[in-house]
């Protein structure tokens, strides 16, 4: 984790401090043992494969010596015996941290309608967990005004202890963001939800599915980006990090990392943190 305290970190210490989310589809355990020990990784949590996949795959990573962030929605727990169960597993395969959204389910399955509702119900317990971790959105939700965001991420930043971003690749919007709710009050470390490299064209066409349009439709209008759907090429988010990192510091952000949105291309992601943090050159060097 990179503090900010002290000194402005680089971008370097920035993407060492990246985290790897992974979708717990079928195959992904593989990717995962390929994972060095001691990389963090994010699984994450949908209505379509249920609360047991994700522990699931929590369970094969652990044993693969990994650091895991397990991801919980909301919508998808039945009630508090459910919830507590969840945790337990969790804790008992050595997790501390947890990373707790709304969720996608049209529908609660449950009593729980959003994160905070969750966060709540955390409290009630000794629940074994050490860190706790909540989303943000710098461009907005499909189906949330922006006052309930703001209103909510106000209200889960007294249970949780950092935010991750929403996939973006505006740098303006993000900082913009950030600024705004710094000047709330909001004063959560943030780790900053980035895409993996991954081919442009099957890029674009993920992020749209997952609600991020405003965002594509920026990315999309870049020269760069319209030369790369063409030739095939595929994003890298450096040219993002640079960005912000000219709009505002790292440490005037609070940021203490990347969650990066690998959509299982976790190759492609693990070679890219080699590359940006120059441990590519070291490995081979050696």
């Amino acid at each position: 984790m990179v503090r900010s305290a002290g000194r402005k970190p680089t971008i370097e210490e920035i993407v060492r401090a990246s985290s790897i989310e992974i979708i717990p589809l079928k195959g992904a355990e593989g990717k995962a043992a390929a994972v060095p020990a001691g990389t963090t990784i994010s699984i994450t949590c949908s209505p379509k494969f249920g609360l047991s996949r994700t522990l699931d795959h929590v369970a094969a990573a652990r044993r693969s010596g990994l650091r895991v962030v397990p991801h919980l929605a909301a919508r998808m727990v039945a009630g508090r015996a459910q919830l507590r169960e969840f945790v337990s597993g969790v804790t008992d395969l050595g997790v501390d941290e947890l990373f707790v959204v709304g969720g996608d389910g049209e529908e609660p399955v449950g009593p729980y309608s959003e994160a905070l509702d969750v966060l709540r119900e955390l409290r009630e317990f000794d629940h074994g967990l050490t860190r706790l971790g909540v989303g943000c959105y710098p461009e907005g939700h499909p189906k949330i005004g922006e006052d309930e965001l703001s209103e909510a991420l106000a209200l889960k930043q007294h249970y949780a202890d950092y935010m991750v971003s929403q996939l973006c690749f505006d740098a303006s919007a993000l900082t913009s963001w950030v600024r705004s709710a710094r000047d709330r009050g909001i004063t959560l470390p943030l780790r900053i939800g980035v895409a993996a490299p991954l081919q442009a064209r099957k890029l674009i066409e993920l992020s749209v599915r997952i609600g991020v349009g405003q965002s594509v439709r920026y990315l999309s209008g870049q020269h760069g980006m319209v030369g790369s759907l063409l030739l095939g090429r595929s994003y890298e988010p450096m040219d993002l990090l640079r960005a912000v990192q000219q709009e505002i510091s790292f440490a005037e952000m609070s940021v203490e990392g990347l969650h990066l949105f690998s959509f299982n291309q976790v190759d492609a992601a693990l070679e890219w943190i080699s590359r940006a943090t120059g441990t590519e050159q070291a490995d081979k060097a050696g």
